[in-house]
């Protein structure tokens, strides 16, 4: 069973090669940024030449030709520079977002395969940001490595080059170099951390949200408006903090930089002017090495970015990667026997059944028998495990002890596919898509009649509400169905199920939500449904099942009965507590509903 989902801090070594991993897949756009990389390393060295000679050389000789030669090529190596750049830069974020894309397709992929349980204890919010938000920040993760790898080799270059110029000038410029190792490490470890923080406060912003708008309406029933303005607030602001942070570190690491950048520059002006001065080295000299030492210190502040954008994208994989190669959170396990939907016969065998984090089994040692084509209903108080039970044959959750079989074969060793797609599940909690009211009543069939859609409307008692709106059956519901009522949603839900033609029935409360006279409809639907097919019917309203071939009394998880109607009220004495608090209930209403007006 999946457990509640927690955050491993994975190594960075791991991280980095599970991020890059993914740009195999498009080594030929990748070899051509390494390509433009290594032409571009040493473009800058060689404008340093070229000042020196313009300085030396073609100055003091008054060489027209030679000076516009030299602006020529001084020009032709920026503009090379400029494509290289534009082309490298344009290569690894366009890779960048095919790679955004195929980690987002390998998440929901993952996600949407996880069991019940993992979703049960899971936010909708957090599930949302780290398929949108964490990705996003795994998408620098290679073009930043390239940059860094890139600066290194020009900073080699450089470094290089000022030493073969002028080793005891060089010696200066270089002096304050290691100064920049602990910004660099400093500021790393603390926009890796702010960074895991701020992705996890973005969760938290869309868990607020995703809350808010799903429940606007009771929300707006209890004026409820301000406080869930105070606690967005909340969040906003505490991401917002964390941002400004972020914001700080980034800035410090570039100015920490510049600073040592500084204390460079003035090094070499100070002994290098004073060497000039004495005669002992020329101004091109000087400007040649000035040259090397301003663009010797711009791929130091680059590495820095790099690595302030590795440090980002190391925290939204570790995000990533938590659910991905966690081995905590798996996906459904499934066997390899195909259930062709010939249901003879479904049995549970001493089924034992708790949720986490609760001290009694939902469902405790149930021995119970169900034969094709039969009825079965389930009644009992709330609490008593009816729907835990039937939430257990389509697999949504896995019994701890005993086990459920249908034909005879444990449902472990059916695939998942085959098991549900026999299995037809229709509850109070209706959920319609955004889509047509044919593609609801058709779902997961992508090539549908629309003569088989309105069959199966028409067996709801659906398709005259259907007929009567403006587009028909290409009315877009609306998200969850909001644009449709309530018995109308029931029976669409009943519509799809008659589409989908199960083997087995499974109806959990399905009209105990609804008015009397929706109900009335909705009941009728259901009995379309139910006709000629194996049933299992959990009812609130105990008038819904009289008619069931045996009836299953449930409490505190246990079988306390089953039978008939008629049994069942002579020989269990909280079955006939049920019936007669239900018959009061009605009787005791009656009055009322014919008061004299």
């Amino acid at each position: 069973m999946a457990q509640k989902p927690t955050l491993h801090h994975f190594t960075n070594r791991y991280l980095l090669k599970r991020s890059i991993g993914y740009f195999g897949a498009y080594k030929g756009r990748v070899a051509l940024a390494v390509v433009s990389m290594v032409l571009l390393s040493p473009i800058s060295p060689a404008l340093a030449w070229i000042g020196k000679y313009v300085m030396d050389d073609v100055l003091i000789a008054r060489n027209l030709n030679m000076l516009k030669l030299c602006i020529i090529a001084f020009l032709g190596l920026w503009l090379l520079r400029g494509l290289l750049m534009i082309g490298q830069a344009y290569t690894m974020q366009a890779t960048g977002m095919l790679v955004l894309r195929d980690i987002r397709n390998e998440l929901f992929k993952k996600i949407i395969r996880l069991p019940m349980p993992y979703f049960a204890e899971s936010e909708i919010g957090m599930l949302m940001s780290r398929i949108i938000a964490d990705v996003t920040a795994i998408r620098t993760s290679l073009p930043s490595v390239l940059m860094f790898v890139r600066q290194v080799f020009t900073l080699v270059a450089l470094i290089a080059t000022t030493i073969y110029l002028d080793p005891y000038l060089s010696l200066w410029a270089l002096l304050v170099m290691p100064a920049a190792i602990y910004p660099f490490i400093y500021f790393g470890k603390k926009i890796r951390k702010y960074g895991r923080k701020t992705q996890a406060e973005l969760s938290g912003v869309n868990v607020v949200l995703e809350e808010c708008f799903s429940g606007i309406k009771v929300i707006k029933a209890f004026a409820n408006e301000v406080r869930e303005d105070i606690k967005f607030v909340k969040e906003n602001g505490s991401l917002t903090r964390l941002l400004v942070r972020k914001i700080l570190y980034n800035e410090g690491s570039s100015r920490a930089m510049d600073i040592v950048g500084a204390l460079a520059g003035a090094s070499v002006l100070w002994f290098g002017g004073m060497r000039v001065i004495n005669g002992d080295m020329t101004p091109g000299d000087l400007m040649a090495f000035s040259l090397c030492v301003v663009q010797l210190y711009e791929p130091i502040k680059k590495l820095n970015t790099a690595n302030n954008e590795i440090q980002g994208g190391l925290a939204g994989a570790e995000r990533v990667f938590d659910i991905l190669d966690s081995p905590s959170i798996q996906v459904e396990e499934e066997g390899k026997a195909v259930f062709d939907g010939n249901l003879r016969s479904l049995e549970f065998r001493g089924v034992r059944f708790t949720y986490p984090g609760c001290p009694a089994p939902a469902v405790n040692g149930v021995d119970l028998t169900i034969k094709a084509g039969q009825r079965v209903a389930i009644v009992g108080p709330s609490g008593s495990g009816k729907t835990t039970l039937v939430n257990l044959i389509p697999r949504f959750y896995q019994a701890q002890e005993g086990g459920v079989e249908i034909n005879g074969v444990p449902l472990e060793d059916y695939t998942l596919a085959s098991l549900r797609t026999h299995l037809g599940l229709v509850s109070q909690d209706t959920f319609l898509f955004n889509v047509s009211i044919a593609q609801n009543i058709a779902y997961a069939h992508d090539d549908y009649d629309m003569s088989d859609v309105q069959r199966a409307a028409t067996a709801a008692y659906a398709h005259e509400f259907i007929s009567e709106m403006p587009n028909g059956y290409e009315t877009v519901v609306g998200e969850g169905g909001v644009k449709i009522s309530g018995g109308q949603k029931q029976r669409l839900t009943i519509a799809r199920a008659i589409m989908k033609d199960p083997a087995l029935l499974i109806l959990d409360e399905a009209t105990s939500a609804l008015d009397t006279e929706s109900e009335r409809v909705v009941q009728n639907a259901l009995e379309n449904l139910m006709r000629n097919r194996t049933s299992i019917v959990i009812a609130h309203r105990l008038s819904t099942i009289l008619t069931a071939d045996v009836i299953v009394v449930m409490e505190n998880g246990r079988i306390v009965a089953q039978g008939r109607h008629e049994d069942l009220l002579t020989t269990c004495p909280l079955y006939d507590r049920l019936y007669q608090m239900q018959f009061e209930d009605t009787t005791s209403l009656e009055p009322a509903c014919g008061l004299p007006e």
